[in-house]
C-alpha cells in the first residue's frame, strides 16, 4: 500500500525529484558519485574555521581523516560534537555535509570534527567502526592542544552515521575508554534484523532508503546476509543485551521512515535501561526529509536538534 497520502504535503513535491533507488551492488560506483542535495548553508565563510587533518587509523590499517570546524574567534576550551555520515554504510562523505556543519558549530558555539571512515562492502565490519573509534580516541588524547573540553564531547550521526554513533557509544563504554557527554542520533540505521522481520511496517519505507536498499547496505557492511545470530551490536547496535551505562540520547526519527520502529525500540530500550532519553518523531516525513527541504517539519526537526545539542554541549546553559 502506498503511503503517499500520509506524507507532509509541503515533502511531497520532493518524492517527483527523489526517486527510490533500489540499490545493488553493480550500482554502487555511480550513486557515490551522485550529488546529494542538501540545504545551501547561509554561515559567512569566515565565520568557521575548516582544518583537514590525518590521525593515525586502527591497528594495520591507514589513516583515518578528520575535518575540525572551529568556530572563528572561539576563546577557552570548547565542547566537541564528532560527527559521523550516513550513507547506508556504502556510500557517503564528510565533505557533503560541511553546509551543516558550518552552521551547527557557529550556533551552538563548539567544535565540530567530522571522520571519513572507510565503506562497506570494500572494507566491512568492523572496519568502519574502529576508523571511527580511532579517529574519536585521538580527539580525546589531543583535547588540550585542539581547545577542546574533553568532559563534553559527544557523538552525532544520520541514518548509518547515526547507527555507528550509537555503536561508539556502545565500544567507549564497553572498553572503559574515555566518556562521552551525549549521543545524538537522527534517523539511525540500528538493526539489520529489520531486512528479515516477518511483519514489515506496510507503511515506512517506501521512499529514499527501501527495504531492499536497506539489504544491500547491511549485507554489505556485515559480509552475509543481514538477520543472522550472532551480529555484533557494533556493527548492529539493536543488538546489544545492555544498554545500561551509555550517554543520554537525542533521537529524531520520521514516521514513513523505514527505521522508525526500529528507533523507537532502541528509545525504548535506553529508557528502560535507565538512560535519558529525548525522542522526536515527525508526522508526514521520509528518510533524509530535515536535509532535503525548508519545509516547516524539516525547519521544526532542525530547530529540535539545534536546541538539543545546545542543552547537551552547554549543561549549564552558557554559551
Amino acid at each position: 500500500m502506498s503511503s503517499k497520502y500520509l506524507v507532509d504535503p509541503e515533502l511531497a513535491p520532493l518524492l517527483a525529484e527523489l526517486p527510490p533507488i533500489e540499490l545493488t551492488r553493480e550500482l554502487l560506483p555511480a550513486l557515490r558519485e551522485m550529488p546529494f542535495p542538501i540545504l545551501a548553508d547561509p554561515t559567512p565563510p569566515d565565520a568557521v574555521t575548516v582544518t583537514a587533518v590525518e590521525v593515525p587509523g586502527p591497528a594495520g590499517a591507514p589513516p583515518v581523516a578528520l575535518s575540525i570546524y572551529v568556530p572563528s574567534g572561539a576563546t577557552g576550551a570548547l565542547p566537541c560534537i564528532f560527527h559521523v555520515h550516513g550513507g547506508g554504510f556504502v556510500a557517503g562523505a564528510a565533505a557533503t555535509y560541511e553546509p551543516l556543519h558550518r552552521s551547527t558549530a557557529l550556533e551552538t558555539n563548539c567544535i565540530l570534527a567530522d571522520v571519513s571512515y572507510r565503506l562497506a562492502p570494500e572494507t566491512p565490519f568492523p572496519g568502519a567502526v574502529e576508523d571511527c573509534y580511532a579517529a574519536l580516541g585521538w580527539l580525546f588524547a589531543n583535547a588540550a592542544r585542539l581547545g577542546i573540553d574533553p568532559t563534553r564531547i559527544g557523538v552525532m550521526g544520520e541514518s548509518a552515521g547515526g547507527g555507528l554513533a550509537a555503536a561508539l557509544a556502545l565500544l567507549m563504554r564497553d572498553r572503559k575508554a574515555y566518556g562521552l557527554a551525549f549521543q545524538h542520533l537522527i534517523y539511525p540505521m540500528l538493526d539489520d534484523r529489520t531486512c528479515t522481520t516477518p511483519t514489515p511496517h506496510p507503511f515506512a519505507g517506501e521512499f529514499v532508503w527501501t527495504a531492499s536498499s536497506n539489504r544491500v547496505g547491511w549485507s554489505a557492511l556485515l559480509g552475509h546476509e543481514p538477520g543472522r545470530a550472532g551480529v555484533s551490536p557494533y556493527a548492529a547496535p539493536a543488538r546489544a543485551a545492555d544498554l545500561a551505562g551509555l550517554p543520554p540520547a537525542f533521537i529524531s526519527t520520521a514516521a514513513l521512515d523505514l527505521f522508525v520502529e526500529e528507533d523507537l525500540e532502541y528509545a525504548r530500550r535506553l529508557m528502560r535501561a535507565g538512560v535519558p532519553v529525548e525522542l522526536r518523531v515527525y508526522a508526514g516525513a521520509f528518510h533524509a526529509f530535515d536535509l532535503l527541504s525548508k519545509s516547516e517539519v524539516s525547519l521544526t526537526a532542525r530547530r529540535d536538534t539545534l536546541q538539543a545539542l545546545r542543552r547537551a554541549l552547554h549543561p549549564t546553559g552558557a554559551r
